[in-house]
């Protein structure tokens, strides 16, 4: 295969630990981690700008695959690289690693905001805060990683504090009893694991067991045609969003764009009727006699009819 090794970030581990630019074992799990949150953050801006695309391209996952090829003097200085192949004959340029390059650059800005203590960047998708957070679990009170992208003359820099501070982003969820209707476009029958997409950049995590698994595959297949709903217990993110599926009840194929129902849900009326009956009635007492007739008047003004 043609090609060429591109770097594209510096990891610095700075501490006594690492003295004689010598990389402790449980760094590695910081490598593993710091591939992890590169990888899903480039997924998530893809699929932020291709929301009509239903799978990542070919390949994708090759060119946001980081590799290490060598430890330089500095304390410990790991120099990250993909691999870019070859263009065909006759192109003068080789192709840039766009996806991985950007998410390490929004990923830089993460980090540089958490040091200096300002809000995270808007474009951050906020579902990978628990995933940032995770980076830098093995270093000490005073250790740290210098962090720097190909793309930026100075680095920014994880503490352990860096964590707890970016930790306070994370949303904690609820759990409560919740049902959507979407399109599954990912299944690992191995761990019984599949996501329903209720809309193009919101992916829900559900579990299956051995009965359902034939549903969940036939969902996969037909996913052009059929949509999933799952009713269930899961985890509710602050803003009322379910998150994950932690008990699942019921798993029913329904066809795309019928019109969903849901016979459970109360009726209107009564909800109407709820709604005043949690008004005092002094309230009532206080509104116009004629207020129903004369309802723009009270609203907006308008001369009486």
């Amino acid at each position: 295969m043609n090609g060429q090794w591109k770097e594209v970030a510096r990891l610095r581990f700075k501490g006594e630990r690492f003295r004689d630019h010598a990389l402790d074992l449980s760094a590695v799990t910081e490598l593993r981690q710091f591939q992890k949150m590169v990888a899903e953050t480039a997924k998530a801006l893809w699929r932020a700008a291709n929301p009509d695309r239903e799978r990542l391209p070919a390949h994708f996952e090759e060119r946001t695959r980081l590799c290490l090829r060598r430890i330089e003097d500095g304390s410990a200085t790991v120099p990250l690289e993909v691999f870019v192949e070859s263009r065909p004959q006759g192109e003068l340029w080789e192709p840039q690693p766009e996806e991985v390059s950007k998410a390490i650059e929004l990923a830089y800005d993460v980090f540089d905001c958490v040091e200096n203590d300002r809000p995270l960047p808007e474009q951050f998708p906020k579902e990978l805060v628990d995933e940032y957070a995770e980076w830098g679990k093995t270093l000490g009170p005073n250790e740290h990683v210098e962090f720097q992208p190909a793309t930026k003359p100075q680095p920014t820099r994880l503490y352990a504090k860096s964590r707890e501070r970016l930790a306070t982003f994370a949303e904690t969820p609820h759990t409560s009893t919740s049902e959507i209707v979407g399109e599954v476009m990912e299944a690992d029958v191995r761990q019984r694991r599949f996501q329903v997409w209720i809309d193009p950049k919101t992916p829900v995590s559900v579990t299956f067991d051995e009965s359902q698994e034939g549903t969940v595959t036939q969902a996969l297949k037909e996913h052009r045609s059929v949509r999933m709903r799952v009713r269930g217990r899961a985890d509710i993110s602050p803003q009322g969003k379910p998150i994950r599926f932690t008990e699942v009840e019921s798993l029913e194929l329904v066809t795309a764009g019928e019109p969903q129902y849901d016979a459970s849900a109360p009726d209107i009326a009564d909800e109407f009727a709820r709604l005043a009956a949690e008004v005092p009635g002094e309230v009532w007492e206080q509104l116009p006699a004629d207020f129903n007739y004369q309802l723009d008047h009270y609203l907006y003004g308008t001369p009486k009819k």
